[in-house]
């Protein structure tokens, strides 16, 4: 089975999302902010990392760029998932080793849809 690393800030969104990924046949864990993901990451690196942009302590775009630094970083297929709409926002998540990226609110058709386009369906 796939795992999938849900990071964001709200503890509704992440279990949303993690309903979503189950029914998807995913593995979930949860992190808060992009500290506990790449502690997480260090201990165990996923297949997949759902990340939120906006969070304290380490936000997504900081997470990103240092993840993709670690041993096995390049491993994980990175979907954005945010509110963030401003597209030089987008294209620097891209630039920075985003796979694919996910406007909040989203469903479950559109995260299956994204996860598919990204290879991991």
């Amino acid at each position: 089975m796939k795992t999938c690393l849900v990071v964001d800030d709200s503890k509704m969104i992440r279990r949303v999302a993690g309903r979503i990924l189950k029914e998807l046949s995913f593995e979930t864990e949860e992190a808060g902010n992009g500290q506990e993901a790449l502690d997480h990451c260090r201990s165990q690196m996923p297949d997949a990392i759902l990340l939120d942009w906006n969070m304290p302590v380490m936000d997504g775009l900081n997470f990103l760029k240092t993840l993709r630094k670690e041993p096995r970083g390049k491993k994980p297929v990175v979907v954005f998932c945010t509110a963030e709409r401003d597209i030089s926002k987008i294209t620097e998540a891209l630039e920075a080793g985003a796979d694919e990226y996910v406007m909040k609110p989203f469903d479950s058709d559109i995260i299956e849809s994204k996860f598919f386009m990204a290879g991991l369906l």
